[in-house]
């Protein structure tokens, strides 16, 4: 076998590209590196107070793991009519938190129609659910 032929030296401990070894599938697949991010008003909010890169780092890390749990355990049961409304609803773009907590009512006031949509049912449930499915809905629909 030529030199050619042998896979890249894996990068070892000490070395600045090391990286602890993962110890899941999920895990081993992460990006790990430092990407330039803008710090608009909710992320400095966030990191009021962080007197250093990682303590500032930990937070949004932290942050960002129980966001992605919560996202994990919330939402609704809908159709696909339900989600083709949802997402006509949404496609104003960005919807801010007043916005997704106002979902019920937008789908009452919509003129949205498609075959299979019960209007008065979808928004009733978006009223009863909390803000957390509504959220996860939302993002499932990446809105």
């Amino acid at each position: 076998m030529a030199d050619d032929d042998l896979p890249p030296a894996m990068p070892q401990r000490g070395d600045p590209a090391w990286v602890e070894p993962a110890l899941t599938p999920e895990a081993m697949t992460r990006r790990v590196g430092k990407t330039p991010v803008f710090f608009g008003p909710p992320l400095a909010k966030l990191t009021e107070g962080g007197r250093h890169t990682m303590e500032i780092s930990g937070r949004l890390n932290r942050t960002a793991e129980r966001y992605l749990a919560l996202m994990q355990h919330h939402g609704l049961q809908l159709s696909e009519p339900e989600r083709q409304c949802i997402a006509h609803v949404c496609g104003i773009g960005f919807m801010s938190p007043l916005e997704i907590t106002e979902l019920g009512l937008e789908v009452r006031l919509t003129p949205f129609e498609c075959e299979g949509l019960d209007k008065p049912t979808l928004a009733a449930k978006l009223e009863a659910a909390s803000f957390a499915d509504l959220l996860a809905v939302v993002e499932s629909l990446g809105f």
